[in-house]
This record gives structure tokens, C-alpha cells and sequence, in this order.
């Protein structure tokens, strides 16, 4: 985008949901001229929080991206979801990012969410700055805030600056690179004026840069020498330790502000350009060939072969398919064939351009390290490489999480089936967290997500994007249905017609088959009491009986059945009256052989605080669930359980309730096992009663 690969950023704003990150964002944009007036998310006025479902919750819901200049840099924003339903995405765009702007609420202090970002910013071992917000509201506390940071996040925290008044007083910040205090305006502009730090505060000023000095003479030996020695050390080294330290995460500078009145935003700005690195500095990109698996490399220099990831897939009803990707070596110009490695499609790129929110702004070229979007690409989504055909490379991409809810969908009107299915077909190609699949069993579509808010705000969209109304059910549970014990029983279909008739009589023995092993037919026939061109009339009539259910009307499973014994007619046989009479024998032989209910078993892996880890383990006992296990992990427990999936249908919102949001889980099919008597009559008399 015409700046070098060492003048250029790209930064991801994370944080919990509600800490004040798109609003510093915002502030950013203003700032530097991006924008020409300060967004503001409560107000719907964000360019950033652009999607109506967005402006109506006044919360992230999907990432987006826009770009600013500030002092000879370009920095791309990538503002990501804070609520735990929509992380996916964040952890998804995430591998677009070089460094990261972590936002704590100065009010509320770190939450849960914090902690499970920050695990994913070590994941990509992203550096780091902390921005401290909401300083200008009432009870907001910056050392106690920091306090929080240091103990709950676990990491070393370095002050850059301190706040000047907090709350109704909070009107600047003295930055302690430089021992000045920063007295801003109030009225959002972010005009401030530069003067001496206040005689209150000079004292603490003091003691907080001697901390921090203490930190970044750590960064190198010969610094730490020169400083333990008394020698008079530049605000240059000073600076030089800042940036080196950052980048090899050796801490993380906290700055603090208020966005919504562009407090402290200056820092933020000249910090992000002089701590968080170029991709220049993030070094290679490790990839692999597609054919020979072999490791391949890129250095994010505009003259290697082009390769790029995408990190996000905008689905528009109008404009079709948008692919963002981070390109991390060589350049791209409009009208360019690429190869889709991940899939082995040549794609045609069209026009380039750089998203601004939910504007655009078009581009003649794009090189390594730069974020950019293309439209109409036919097969390519999130996840995927595009690379130069001659060079073809794949580089691995972050899966989205697992769901945890899932809802059976139907629609509002007659007809709407196939639009309701190819519309989230579409939804699910731009949110990866989504998932779409019909129950074999019970014919359900069922739509499964990151939580309820997540589903909802699906089905929003789904009306909104493409007129398609549908209403939420829980799903059925695909109980099946087996035996216990063994039983011997008699078929006999014999119908006499004025013509000619129907006849068939097979005998057959059944009994249980170990868990999970399906059915087995065994001909036992002797002596041609059944022809042999019958018996497989016979076995289709048993599957078929298997497939309705017999017991409650659910399918049959883990049985092996005998053909043993039978008679024909030599007229009136046929593979239809052997098919009723192989059916009427196994339904009568099933009744006598114990037969039960079988239910799915999830598995359920459960992250919860020390503190709430009985609360958890009680709720799962009266959910009948087994634990299996418990594993400490810093202040939290894993907690992993086997239990019922009728039970689990609304765990998402009940654990949030039972812990405040402080815990998260993960669940997979386990296995199948048999309902408690009292309860199996209860579903059995639910299904007759239908």
C-alpha cells in the first residue's frame, strides 16, 4: 500500500466484551484524520461496529478492519469480538496480526474473557501493549486495575504512564518516558497540552519510573551493566530497551486513558508504532508444499513469491463473496491469476481494495505484510492459502472453536426449506463457528454455535441479509432403542385372497451385541425350509422393522439376529410376504428380549475457578453425569465428565448463570448407554402419547 514493510503495523484491539475496545479504536481513527468525526458504539455512530445487530447490541460481533497513518507509519486495525459467543472470529483473524492492543476495563478489571484471550495471544505469540480504559468514570482505579492485570493475567506489566485524577477528576496522563504530564481537553478532540507533572504527583511519578527504567535494563546485559554502574544512560537506550522488550515479550507496557474523551490516545499511538513490530520483525512464515508436505518458508519481502492467508469470509447477498487476507510475502496486482492451495483451484483476482469499516477504498497493488480484501473469488474462504501458481505453498490455519449449543431449526413459512438451507449455507461460509448438518435420525436441520446470543444473532442475520424467517427448537434426542437378553420368536404372514395369496413363516432367535457394533444377520437355514432366494427378503424385512424403532419408535441397534427356522408355499411365497413375516418375527422376538433405551453420552470438558469448581461438579451430579476427572491448571480446575445429552441441551446459558460467565466448556459425542428404567417409561409414554 506504498509504505515499507518496517513502517507498517497490523494490529489486532482485543478485549472482554464491554472493556472499551472498539471505542478506542475509534478514537485512534479520529486522531489521526481516518475519520472525521469520534465514533461512538452506544450511540450507533461506530464505523466500526457497522452490522445492524451490532449497532443494536452495542457490541462487536464480527471483525473489521480500517487503517490509519500516523508519524511516516500505516497501521491496519483489525477490532475483534470481546464476547465469549462470537471468540471464533477473533481467534480466526488473529493470525492476520503482528501485535496486539489488549484493553482492560479500569472499572470492572480483568474478567474471564481477558484471561482466555490473552491464552490466545501467547498462542501466536503476539506482543503486546495494555491499554487501562474508562479512567474517567466513577470508581475506576488504574493501580488497582494493574494490580488485577499483574495477579490474574500473570505476566509483567510495566507502566508508561500514570493517570492524572481518576474518574470525574481523570483529565490526563503523565507519560513517564518523557516526566511530562499531558492536560487534554474534554471534549473528545484530543488536543492536550504539554506542562510539568503536578507537585502531587511528582513523588509517585518518580517511584513508577524507577520501576519501570528497573524493567527495561533488563532487556539487555550491557544496558543492565551500565545501569547498575550509575552511568547516564539516554532516553534513546531507554526507548530502544522499550521496543526490544515488547517484541521478544519480556513484558508488556501499560498505558491508560479514556476513549470516549480521547485521553491518552497520543500514547497508544506512538507506542504501537515504536513497541509492536513490523511484519519485517515477525520473521519467516513457516508453510508446507501440497504435494510433498515438505516445510517451505517466506520472508515477508515484496520480491518473494506471492503467498497470502485468508482470515475472513464477508457473505453479501449484492456484492457476493469477500475474502480478507494478510499477504506474507511478495505483492499482488488486480487482474492476477493465484492458486488456492488449500483447495487446488486457480482463482482470477479482480479488484483490490482496502476495507474502511464497511466502506472501501481501492488498491493497485498490495505486498507482504499488508491486509487486504478481493471480491467474487468462486472457492475460496477463511482458512484457505492463496499463493503464486509457480510457488504453491500452504500455511496452517487456526480452526474455529468448537460449538457448544445447538438448535433445530424450522421455518415460519411453507416453503422455505431450501432458501433456509442454502441462506445458511452462505452464513456459515462467512462465520466458520457455524455449523449445518440435517440429523439422519431425526430429520432434523439442526444449527449448532458458540452460544445462544451466538444463534440468535444468526437468525437475525438471516432474516435481515436474506428474508428468512425461522423459529428455534431444541433438538430431539436420537435415543435408540436394543436388548438385554436373548428371545425366540415366529412370523407367519398368510393372506388368502381370492387369487392367489401371500405366505411367508420365518423363525428367528435374537440377542444383544456388544455396545456400538451395529447388527448382524446370520443364516442358520437347513434343508431348504426356506429358499435361498427368500432369505434376503427376510433380512431387509428385519432392517426395516430395526429402522422405525419398535420399543418408542426409535432405530434398533447392536443386535444379532438368527434366521433359524420357517416354511413357504410353493405358489403363494413371495419377497414381500417373506419380508412382513422376517419383520413380524423380530418385533415379537424383540418384545421378549429385555429391550431398553439407549441415550447419548457427551463428553464435557469444563474450565472453571478454583472457587466455583464444587458449584460446577454439584450441577453436573444432578445432571447425571459421572466425573471423571479433575486437573488444576493455574487458578483454574478441568473439570471433565461424562454426561447425558438430554441433559446438556441448555448447559451454555446454565453455566453461565451458575458461574457469572467465568467458565467455558467443550463437549463431544462420547458414547451410548441405557435410560434408568423410570425414566425410559416417561420418554416411552411421551412418544405413544404423540
Amino acid at each position: 500500500m506504498g509504505t515499507d514493510v518496517e513502517r507498517l503495523r497490523n494490529v489486532a484491539f482485543i478485549a472482554a466484551g464491554g472493556a472499551g475496545k472498539t471505542s478506542l479504536a475509534e478514537a485512534l481513527l479520529f486522531t489521526t484524520k481516518a475519520t472525521e468525526r469520534l465514533g461512538n458504539v452506544d450511540k450507533g455512530t461506530s464505523v466500526l461496529d457497522y452490522e445492524p445487530e451490532e449497532i443494536k447490541r452495542h457490541m462487536t460481533i464480527t471483525a473489521s478492519f480500517h487503517h490509519y497513518q500516523w508519524k511516516n507509519h500505516w497501521v491496519n486495525i483489525i477490532d475483534t469480538p470481546g464476547d465469549n459467543n462470537f471468540l471464533s472470529e477473533t481467534i480466526i483473524t488473529l493470525q492476520g496480526a503482528d501485535g496486539v492492543v489488549l484493553v482492560v476495563d479500569g472499572v470492572d478489571g480483568v474478567k474471564f474473557q481477558t484471561e482466555k484471550i490473552l491464552n490466545h495471544i501467547h498462542h501466536y505469540q503476539l506482543p503486546a501493549l495494555i491499554f487501562i480504559s474508562k479512567m474517567d468514570k466513577e470508581h475506576a482505579s488504574f493501580e488497582k486495575t494493574l494490580e488485577d492485570i499483574v495477579n490474574s493475567l500473570d505476566i509483567k506489566a510495566v507502566p508508561v504512564c500514570l493517570p492524572i485524577g481518576e474518574g470525574e477528576k481523570f483529565e490526563g496522563i503523565i507519560n513517564l518516558l518523557t516526566m511530562e504530564a499531558w492536560i487534554y481537553q474534554k471534549d473528545g478532540s484530543g488536543k492536550f497540552s504539554k506542562k510539568e507533572i503536578p507537585n502531587g504527583l511528582k513523588n509517585k511519578a518518580e517511584g513508577f519510573r524507577e520501576k519501570m527504567i528497573e524493567f527495561l535494563a533488563e532487556t539487555n546485559d550491557v544496558l543492565l551493566e551500565r545501569y547498575l554502574e550509575g552511568e547516564e544512560i539516554k532516553s534513546e537506550d531507554w526507548f530502544n530497551a522499550l521496543h526490544e522488550g515488547t517484541v521478544k515479550k519480556m513484558f508488556i507496557p501499560v498505558i491508560c486513558g479514556s476513549a470516549i474523551l480521547n485521553i491518552g490516545t497520543h500514547l497508544v499511538l506512538d507506542l504501537i508504532n515504536h513497541c509492536l513490530p513490523s511484519p519485517l520483525e515477525r520473521g519467516v512464515v513457516k508453510g508446507y508444499h501440497p504435494e510433498t508436505k515438505q516445510e517451505l518458508k517466506r520472508k515477508p519481502d515484496p520480491n518473494e513469491p506471492f503467498s497470502a492467508l485468508v482470515i475472513k469470509t464477508i457473505s453479501d447477498p449484492f456484492a457476493g463473496r469477500i475474502n480478507v487476507f494478510r499477504v506474507y510475502s511478495g505483492k499482488l496486482h488486480s487482474d492476477t491469476p493465484v492458486l488456492n492451495t488449500t483447495k487446488g483451484y486457480k482463482e482470477k483476482i479482480g479488484q483490490l481494495f482496502a476495507l474502511m469499516g464497511k466502506t472501501q477504498r481501492l488498491l493497485q497493488e498490495v505486498k507482504a505484510g499488508d491486509i487486504a480484501a478481493v471480491a467474487k473469488l468462486k472457492e475460496t474462504l477463511t482458512g484457505d492459502t492463496l499463493s503464486d501458481i509457480k510457488s504453491p505453498i500452504i500455511f496452517e490455519s487456526t480452526k474455529s472453536l468448537p460449538p457448544i449449543i445447538s438448535f433445530a431449526i424450522e421455518p415460519k413459512a411453507k416453503g422455505d426449506e431450501e432458501k433456509i438451507f442454502s441462506s445458511l449455507v452462505k452464513l456459515s461460509e462467512e462465520d466458520p463457528a457455524l455449523h449445518l448438518e440435517r440429523d439422519p435420525q431425526t430429520k432434523e436441520l439442526i444449527l449448532s454455535g458458540t452460544g445462544q446470543l451466538h444463534i440468535e444473532n444468526t437468525v437475525e442475520k438471516l432474516k435481515r441479509k436474506y428474508g428468512v424467517e425461522v423459529t428455534l427448537k431444541s433438538p430431539k434426542i436420537p435415543y435408540k432403542e436394543t436388548i438385554k437378553g436373548k428371545a425366540k420368536a415366529q412370523g407367519k404372514y398368510k393372506k388368502q385372497t381370492g387369487g392367489r395369496g401371500q405366505y411367508g413363516d420365518a423363525w428367528v432367535e435374537i440377542e444383544p451385541l456388544p455396545r456400538g457394533k451395529g447388527f448382524e444377520f446370520v443364516d442358520k437355514i437347513v434343508g431348504g425350509v426356506i429358499p435361498r432366494n427368500y432369505i434376503p427378503a427376510v433380512e431387509k424385512g428385519i432392517k426395516g422393522a430395526m429402522t422405525e424403532g419398535i420399543l418408542a419408535g426409535y432405530p434398533v441397534v447392536d443386535v444379532r439376529v438368527h434366521l433359524v427356522d420357517g416354511s413357504y408355499h410353493p405358489v403363494d411365497s413371495s419377497d414381500l410376504a417373506f419380508q412382513i413375516a422376517g419383520s413380524m418375527a423380530f418385533k415379537k422376538a424383540f418384545m421378549e428380549a429385555k429391550p431398553i433405551l439407549l441415550e447419548p453420552i457427551v463428553k464435557l470438558t469444563i474450565t472453571v475457578p478454583d472457587e466455583l469448581m464444587g458449584d460446577v461438579i454439584g450441577d453436573i451430579n444432578g445432571r447425571r453425569g459421572k466425573v471423571l476427572g479433575v486437573e488444576a491448571k493455574s487458578k483454574y480446575q478441568i473439570i471433565t465428565a461424562l454426561v447425558p445429552m438430554a441433559e446438556v441441551i441448555t448447559y451454555a446459558s446454565d453455566l453461565t448463570s451458575l458461574t457469572g460467565g467465568k467458565a467455558s466448556f467443550t463437549q463431544e459425542f462420547s458414547h451410548y448407554e441405557e435410560v434408568p428404567a423410570q425414566l425410559a417409561e416417561k420418554i416411552i409414554e411421551q412418544v405413544k402419547k404423540k
